[in-house]
């Protein structure tokens, strides 16, 4: 056998050992592999937030997912502030009854929405039932729905093909799904704007994280998404999330209402 064939096989069989020895060398170091999701390899670790309080994070292919506090009188609040930011919107808007949320991720939102109010019903819509499984185990979701009973309704499937097939409307509809360039996929051109208008009621209100800067050639996806809303909706606007550095990649809230 030639010496650049031996090379080859030596290399092969260390990069083998290495990658599945990976989720054990990870362990060590406090976190959580698992491999299995549609979106690429699930990283589980805790860490503390600016005040020092511990939280778990759920990292997806490299990019943030989710994060939950631990202790029992934190589990259902909010790490995010986007998500302290949509929750600010809901109260104030008023008589909401019913939300829809695309994107579970750890179900942060929807687990804050479920412990924090008695009658409102939350429908969350998750393509990927390993993400589901995961927020049970590691990220409370199973004491959300233990606390919400049928409030809390989870729906396994792809957010576009749910809303195309339902036949219902919401008081508000969230979108906490985002990936890459395309941060709200189809539901953030014009013919989502109109899908998910008509599955609103009179007064309802949309809510989606769009991932981008406020301003910059990167920025341009926040303004179409902007645009295409602007045409269907009654007013639109933007709260960033770090107003003081435009050009910095982060998780605006959109908010648009039926009712100018």
């Amino acid at each position: 056998m030639p010496t650049w064939a031996i090379v080859i096989i030596v290399v092969s069989l260390l990069v083998s050992a290495v990658f599945w020895s990976l989720p054990w060398l990870l362990k060590l170091r406090g976190v959580e592999m698992r491999r299995r999701s549609l979106f690429g390899t699930m990283l589980i670790f805790e860490h503390a937030d600016e005040d020092g309080t511990p939280v778990r994070l759920l990292n997806v292919d490299g990019t943030f997912q989710s994060a939950t506090y631990l202790s029992d009188e934190l589990w259902a609040e909010l790490v995010c502030a986007y998500h302290r930011t949509m929750v600010d919107e809901i109260d104030r808007h008023g008589r909401v009854r019913s939300v829809l949320v695309i994107g579970g991720g750890g179900y942060s939102l929807p687990k804050h929405l479920v412990a924090h109010t008695k009658r409102m019903e939350v429908t969350v819509v998750e393509i990927d039932p390993k993400i589901t499984q995961v927020a049970r185990e590691r990220f409370f979701l199973d004491r959300a729905e233990e606390l919400a009973g049928e409030r809390l309704v989870l729906v396994n499937a792809d957010g576009w093909e749910y809303l195309r097939g339902c036949g219902r409307t919401f008081d508000v509809i969230v979108n906490d799904a985002f990936s890459g360039a395309r941060p709200l996929g189809a539901l953030g051109n014009a013919e989502g704007a109109a899908l998910i208008r008509a599955h609103l009621s009179e007064r309802g209100m949309y809510l989606a994280n769009v991932r981008s800067p406020l301003e910059g050639r990167k920025a341009k996806v926040l303004e179409d998404v902007r645009d295409a809303f602007a045409r269907e909706f009654g007013s639109v606007e933007v709260i960033p999330e770090r107003p003081d550095e435009p050009e910095v990649l982060a998780n605006n809230v959109l908010v648009a209402r039926v009712e100018a």
